[in-house]
């Protein structure tokens, strides 16, 4: 019976290596273009990963990251202990909270807005309209916030003072800088996270909303009955994915709004990587809170997934 056995799976794997090679060779182009980018996304993103051992190193340029000698988890303990921690931890948690309370439904309203416009000329320009933003640089963008936002000479301080009130040092003023932030970057990505709950909605079958007309309901119940159950697995996962980069501030937009006097509501993980890694040179030091940063996010996504599992019975895995 062994005997047997064994050579069923001997002939199944002659049988699959067979028709692999028959594959390879009839569909050869379509396997390199899929080479490309995987061998793009091993040099770069897989191989760099060796790099993570500096976490746990004092680095010596002369000794190579192979040859810097261990030190344990000192690394994680200085940056726990050190005076700046809660400050950065909190602007990264709450500037991430903050872009995920109100950047994360206003798309999908957007979104239903554009479904039940039913002038196509108007709904065509109102898309286009909402879709630029996305296509200006960080730096452009950052340039263009600075600008108009200057205590002297910006747009928004003239008319301040047009309707009689003082001009504001908004990129002086800590208060203001997560709220400049998170509202400019909804501003800018509004119109582009809309197109794939756009896309949701047009799939929805429209007997549904036939059978919820007839029995009188109107839009409002329409969109809460009919269109959000129907793209409820579309928002839980990238709900999920939006959750699982919490600690994720984009690193450009802060580092290019940042400047001395809103450092203190400024300064997130990703800065701080930057300043202690690059400025300082102190590489093991920034690799260990960087790898700090990228475990909270993997915890943070494995939780999100359970509990939209548990509550919705959508997740990712």
């Amino acid at each position: 019976m062994g005997k047997a056995k064994k050579k069923n799976m001997t002939v199944q794997r002659s049988l699959f290596f067979k028709r692999l090679r028959i594959d390879l060779r009839d569909n050869w182009t379509i396997y390199l273009m899929v080479l490309i980018p995987l061998v793009w996304l091993i040099v770069f993103c897989y191989v760099p990963m060796s790099g993570i051992q500096l976490a746990f190193k004092t680095f010596k340029a002369k000794l190579g990251i192979w040859g810097s000698p261990w030190i344990g988890f000192k690394n994680f303990e200085r940056f726990f202990k050190s005076y700046s921690f809660g400050t950065i931890l909190w602007n990264t948690i709450s500037i991430n909270v903050y872009s995920l309370v109100v950047g994360f439904p206003i798309p999908i309203v957007f979104a239903l807005f554009l479904n039940y416009l039913r002038h196509r000329r108007l709904k065509k320009t109102v898309q286009m309209v909402s879709y630029a933003p996305y296509f200006i640089s960080t730096v452009v963008m950052c340039g263009m916030i600075i600008i108009f936002l200057d205590k002297d000479t910006g747009a928004v301080n003239q008319l301040l003072r047009l309707l009689g009130m003082d001009g504001v040092n908004f990129m002086g003023t800590p208060a203001y800088f997560k709220d400049i932030y998170v509202w400019t970057s909804v501003w800018q990505g509004m119109g582009w996270s809309s197109i794939i709950y756009i896309s949701a909605l047009a799939g929805v079958d429209y007997q549904l909303h036939e059978a919820a007309i007839v029995d009188g309901a109107n839009k409002l119940q329409r969109i809460w009955y009919v269109d959000l159950p129907s793209i409820k697995p579309t928002i839980i996962m990238l709900l999920i994915l939006q959750i699982g980069s919490l600690m994720g501030v984009g690193f450009e937009k802060v580092f290019l709004l940042q400047n001395d006097l809103n450092m203190s509501e400024s300064e997130v993980i990703s800065t701080y990587v930057y300043r202690v890694g690059l400025i300082n040179t102190d590489y093991g030091y920034s690799t260990a809170v960087g790898l700090f940063n990228s475990v909270i996010n993997l915890l943070l996504l494995v939780a999100a997934n359970q509990l939209c599992k548990r509550l919705t019975k959508e997740s990712l895995f």
